[in-house]
């Protein structure tokens, strides 16, 4: 890996550049709806803090991280031996590993959120918040899941781009670029049920790919981000469809009334 400064003049830089850029977007959006989920516990007032300061900690692990890059990737040299049932083995690498925990992790927070909001009344629901409050305990959460999405996002940079001076470039601009957006997604979330529970299974999904990784069983991320964008456009139709029959029954009570 190269630590010298790239030549800013050179077209290909430029390209190398804007590409990681967009890459390092793309992969953040799962983490962008996870810390609207999370930081939607909190009070409105502090709800703005935990973003920020959570996505700084997340640039500066993942730029710590590409600073130790040689160490980063020797992550990926088998520890441990994993046997399945069927007598098959799977080496496994410390990047595999934190690649399991941290799909589990997701997996079992989103499922206890979905269970949470099936069966949650108005009053379980203020008591939910209570025990949310702490910012402490909704900034660990957002640093632990940082941490395995930047593994993820920094391992597949190293693919793409030889130069480490562009890389923490494009993890500084995409940090930017989320703190940018997870405002109005974690306001356009919270506003709509339906959003919120659209977003929690596509955390369980992405947590099931985390762990497929592990396993060296590798999903096209291309497709679970086209589900979810085809997914979100179906409702987003629906949320303006119900807003028009509200609109409509609210006319017509207005009417009888009168």
């Amino acid at each position: 890996m190269e630590f010298i400064l790239p030549d800013f003049a050179d077209l290909g830089v430029w390209i190398s550049l804007l590409t990681l850029c967009f890459l390092e977007i793309v992969l953040g959006i799962d983490n962008i709806i996870f810390i609207s989920i999370v930081a939607g516990k909190l009070p409105e007032h502090q709800q703005r803090k935990a973003r920020n300061v959570g996505l700084s900690l997340a640039m500066v692990f993942r730029v710590a991280l590409l600073l130790c890059i040689n160490w980063i990737i020797g992550l990926k040299d088998p520890v441990v031996d994993f046997k399945w049932i069927n007598g098959t083995v799977i080496p496994l690498s410390w990047k595999d590993i934190i690649l399991l925990a941290g799909g589990l992790f997701l997996i079992v927070k989103s499922t206890l959120e979905i269970h949470h909001k099936l069966q949650s009344t108005e009053h379980e629901d203020n008591k939910a918040k209570k025990v949310y409050q702490s910012l402490g305990a909704v900034l660990f959460q957002i640093v632990l899941v940082d941490a395995v999405f930047s593994f993820d996002s920094i391992l597949t940079a190293v693919g793409l781009v030889e130069n480490v001076i562009i890389m923490i470039i494009a993890v500084v601009v995409s940090i930017i670029i989320m703190m940018l957006f997870a405002g109005p997604v974690t306001r356009i979330i919270n506003k709509q049920p339906t959003l919120q529970m659209l977003a929690l299974t596509f955390l369980v999904v992405i947590g099931v790919v985390l762990i497929a990784s592990g396993f060296h069983q590798e999903v096209s991320k291309s497709i679970i981000y086209s589900c979810l964008g085809f997914s979100l456009i179906v409702e987003l139709l629906n949320i303006r469809l119900r807003g028009r029959k509200a609109k409509y029954v609210e006319l017509n009570t207005t009417k009888d009334v009168e």
